[in-house]
């Protein structure tokens, strides 16, 4: 049976030596989180004062220097570390999500694969076993053709007018190739959960996937400074029946997983090395399945600074900095059990996801009523903090 230790030699990038690599590490003799950074087969812990958050050391212009060569001599060997964290032992050092105090955002409906099997949820009402059906219509009135529509544009208006008068016309499509993208709010600040850690979906729904995606960190003037992995838990069948149900189909316990690190954006890897990136899911059954599939980041029809700026701006801001899931093209749809229903989840799937130089992010999926408490809130880490001598007036930024 798989487990997320079978993925420990794929937790780094395959650059690893020529990364910079940020993450959080949970230290059980602090009882709280260290922000750390990876050189060679050390953690470093990063955290004083003036980066006593990442959201703290994020916004730092020096950032990439700190990362490189800051430090206060404390440490931890990465291996163990990794092991520890992909064994499930919380009672050791361990991994946590990269992400603290920013605000987790997401973008939907940025792939054209995605945004149809997302107007085939709405038309289905969240049946699975009306998908089949209507994905073979919608096929033939569409095709392949609406990939190529650049949103906004005269075209995507005249396909628009199109799909209108064939009674096709979506909420999906209008965030797809409209003016304006899908943003929203995926998940509390600090309720995200890092590599290694369960995942949760409802024990009730019975029409989910994972959602593999691209993550960009950035900051509170609005700029990405890296990027990492995250998985973006949905019920397909909440949804489905109602986009009222949004924050009821992605803000569960354990729905929001990010990491394993934060690659910051240096002289050697910047946001167009995330552009040509190839993200791999691999979905690992309890009872022998195997789902495996391959997105190019560069089939997004809206680009990295266009979501950015429709998140952040004049009309929006975000002073502890904010994460944005950036879209799926993946909406698996072959039959996992009987014919015509289908992909969705088990308890007890080990979900990979990967790309050469972000790493692998692994988690085991769970009931959200399973998955283990969210209790280490905003107070807890100010409490936390504030005993260790880390909040110190004058110091911060």
């Amino acid at each position: 049976m798989a487990s997320p230790a079978d993925h420990l030699d794929r937790v780094l990038p395959v650059d690893a030596p020529d990364a910079t690599l940020v993450g959080r590490l949970f230290d059980p003799a602090l009882g709280g989180p260290c922000v750390v950074a990876v050189r060679g087969d050390t953690l470093v812990d990063l955290t004083g004062p003036a980066t006593a958050t990442m959201a703290d050391l994020l916004d730092r212009p020096d950032v990439v220097t700190i990362a490189r060569t800051g430090g206060d001599g404390r440490s931890w060997p990465l291996r163990e570390v990794l092991t520890g964290t992909l064994a499930g032992e919380r009672g050791r050092p361990h991994l946590l999500s990269p992400f603290d105090l920013q605000v987790l955002k997401a973008a939907g409906v940025t792939f054209a694969r995605s945004m149809l099997e997302r107007v085939i949820e709405e038309q289905s009402k969240g049946d699975p076993a009306r998908a089949e059906e209507i994905r073979g219509r919608l096929s033939d009135v569409i095709g392949g053709a609406i990939a190529q529509v650049r949103p906004g544009s005269e075209e995507a208006i005249r396909v628009k007018e199109v799909l209108v008068a064939e009674g096709l016309w979506s909420q999906y499509l209008e965030v797809g190739i409209g003016p304006d993208p899908e943003i929203f709010t995926k998940a509390p600040v600090l309720s995200s959960v890092g590599t290694g850690a369960d995942v949760g979906v409802l024990a009730r729904s019975v029409w989910n996937n994972p959602e593999p995606e691209v993550a960009l960190a950035v900051t509170s003037a609005g700029r990405a400074v890296g990027a990492t992995l995250g998985n973006d838990v949905n019920l397909r069948d909440f949804e489905g029946r109602s986009a009222l149900l949004l924050a009821e189909a992605k803000d569960n316990n354990a729905s929001c997983s990010l990491g394993p690190f934060i690659r910051l954006f240096d002289d050697g890897f910047t946001i167009d090395d995330v552009r040509a990136a190839e993200l791999t899911m691999r979905v690992e059954g309890p009872e022998g399945y195997l789902l495996e599939a391959v997105s190019p980041v560069s089939e997004m029809s809206r680009g990295f600074e266009e979501l950015i700026t429709h998140a952040h701006g004049r009309h929006h801001q975000y002073p502890d900095g904010f994460v944005l899931f950036t879209g799926t093209m993946f909406a698996p749809i072959d039959d996992r059990d009987a014919p015509g229903q289908g992909f969705t989840h088990k308890r007890g799937d080990v979900v990979s996801i990967s790309a050469d130089r972000l790493g692998c992010l692994v988690n085991t999926v769970v009931a959200a009523e399973e998955a283990a408490e969210w209790t280490f809130g905003i107070r807890g880490l100010m409490a936390n903090l504030a005993e260790r001598g880390l909040l110190v007036r004058g110091q911060r930024r």
